[in-house]
């Protein structure tokens, strides 16, 4: 089983950036589909960008496209998402989750059942 482990949020004025990461164990990440989800106090767990596992092709919510920016580290066996031009509509407990599958890209991808304990992003002033 994947397991996951998310961090970098914390606190950030409007306008400002944070990078979370997205650390795996037990699993090369490099052979899932990787997406950031978000989910809101009162709100639904949404979709925000997802990095495919063949070519590295990428997608993003419309509320986060041309600000947010999905990327892997083989290497580090790690997902990145760059946020930038932060507003306080962003603010939400940040997840990552693998595809349930291998070897897909974004437009299959399944979210598993459990979800980690999610990173904490608070835009304000």
């Amino acid at each position: 089983q994947v397991h996951l482990v998310e961090s970098g949020g914390g606190l950030v004025q409007p306008g400002g950036s944070l990078r979370l990461s997205c650390a795996a164990s037990g699993a090369t990440l490099s052979y899932y589909a990787i997406a950031w989800f978000r989910q809101a106090p009162g709100k639904e767990r949404e979709e925000v960008s997802c990095i495919g596992s063949l070519d590295g092709s990428t997608t993003y919510a419309d509320s986060v496209k041309g600000r947010f920016t999905i990327s892997r580290s083989n290497d580090k066996n790690t997902v990145y998402l760059q946020m930038n031009s932060l507003k306080p509509e962003d603010t939400a407990v940040y997840y990552c989750a693998p595809d349930v599958l291998e070897g897909r890209n974004c437009g299959g991808f399944t979210a598993p059942a459990i979800w980690g304990q999610g990173t904490q992003v608070t835009v304000s002033s």
